[in-house]
């Protein structure tokens, strides 16, 4: 009885033990959604974290430009006699006293900057940040195209692993109906072999697209900074494609209100024109005004004021004016071919996402469904004596061919509409 308590209780521990290990093996196994990768990747990865650093010192140099100037003090100590003696102001014998002549004064001035300098000073500035958020945006939106498509390479070398051990999985069975009707003398054993020789083919399906799953999740691992082990990293989301389009007009107008790079272009052309505002601002005169107060016997303390103004006959700014003109018809003609940029981008991803589709329909329509009709009765034939060998072994190929060839394209379909998300500036489709 104590035996069968002792032997009770270790089976228990041992169950629980076993899980305890399943759980931990479930979670560390997780799976990643897309959205659950995009946001580890907008947290984690080193480029954005970099590029926001840059929108920070950005945002510190407009305290710079809103800074007044500072004003200059300067104190004087004038007659000092250090190498003789002499009577003292009031009178009697001489004394070594080097200070008693001596006159001390301090003076104080500002220089008054006028025309609004400070203030277009700091609005160049806000709207160099500007600048940089959207180009922050824009380079986001890059590096997101970059993830997506990862992802997407993800879920294609998933499926193909799927199809692979599928095919392998059903050759295997009628590998084994086969040895069966070798045994009974159905078939001849050159035929078995040949069989047996094909299933090479299958399990280096199975190792290609192992390896290339690997690679595919290592290339997401890099973008998102993450050291974990790729066999305890997944992801997860639907890997297949939306028959519907949009019309052409609709995302074109969506790029134009969403690219940042477009954005950007234009807050160049509005910085321009305000560099060039404080450019002539700073053409004008600006005048120190300064104030002094001394001593000088037999007048105890006085106060003067002075008032400095420079003048400005031969530099006025001239070339600081020119150039930021200038600037604005750079910036100006650098906007006009980045909306052309974003019109030619929207209608290429256009173009070949449509050219997809085209592709897909038909697949999913008429070639799958064939491919395996094809593939089950030619397979039922020949373990009944109804087909060739060759004819099982092309019924064979065409499906594992037609099978690859959707799911290649519905990767390239993914890919593309991830293009088209690129081309617009955000995700029109998922």
């Amino acid at each position: 009885m104590p035996n069968s308590e002792h032997l009770t209780r270790h089976w228990c521990t041992a169950c629980l033990a076993l899980l305890c290990l399943a759980a931990s093996a479930d979670a560390q196994q997780h799976s990643f959604t897309w959205q659950e990768v995009r946001d580890k990747f907008q947290q984690d990865n080193p480029t954005l974290r970099a590029a926001q650093i840059g929108i920070d010192e950005s945002r510190a140099q407009e305290i710079t430009a809103y800074l007044r100037p500072n004003p200059d003090v300067t104190g004087t100590l004038d007659q000092i006699n250090l190498f003789s003696t002499q009577p003292p102001p009031s009178g009697g014998p001489s004394i070594y006293s080097p200070f008693a002549f001596a006159l001390p004064s301090a003076s104080i001035s500002y220089l008054h900057e006028r025309q609004h300098k400070r203030e277009l000073r700091q609005e160049s500035a806000q709207k160099g940040t500007a600048i940089s958020v959207s180009q922050y945006a824009d380079q986001e939106r890059n590096l997101l195209f970059n993830l997506r498509t990862a992802f997407v390479q993800t879920l294609q070398q998933k499926a193909i692993l799927d199809l692979t051990r599928e095919s392998l999985a059903f050759y295997n069975r009628l590998l084994d109906v086969s040895n069966e009707r070798l045994k009974a003398g159905d078939i001849a054993r050159v035929d078995f072999q040949r069989l047996e020789l094909q299933r090479v083919q299958f399990e280096t399906d199975v190792q290609t697209a192992i390896v290339n799953l690997r690679t595919a999740k290592i290339q997401l691992l890099m973008l998102l900074n993450d050291r974990t082990p790729v066999e305890q990293f997944d992801v997860t989301g639907p890997f297949e494609f939306t028959a519907e389009m949009r019309p052409l007009e609709e995302f074109r107008n969506t790029a134009l209100q969403s690219r940042p790079d477009l954005k950007a272009a234009a807050q160049s052309v509005d910085k321009a024109q305000t560099d060039h505002k404080l450019a002539i601002a700073n053409g004008s005169v600006d005048p120190t005004f300064g104030a002094d107060f001394a001593r000088n016997p037999p007048i105890p303390v006085y106060i003067g004021v002075n008032v400095t103004i420079p003048l400005r006959i031969f530099d006025r700014n001239q070339g600081e004016k020119l150039r930021t003109q200038e600037d604005i018809t750079r910036n100006e003609r650098l906007r006009d071919a980045a909306t052309a940029q974003v019109f030619s981008d929207v209608d290429s991803a256009y173009a070949t996402l449509e050219s997809n589709l085209i592709l897909l329909r038909p697949y999913k329509e008429i070639y799958l469904r064939d491919a395996t009709e094809v593939r089950d009765t030619v397979s039922f034939a020949y373990t009944r004596g109804g087909a060739s060998l060759l004819d099982f072994l092309q019924a064979q190929q065409d499906y594992r061919s037609t099978q690859l060839n959707y799911l290649n394209l519905v990767g390239a379909y993914l890919t593309a509409a991830a293009q088209l998300n690129l081309s617009v500036g955000q995700e029109v489709i998922r």
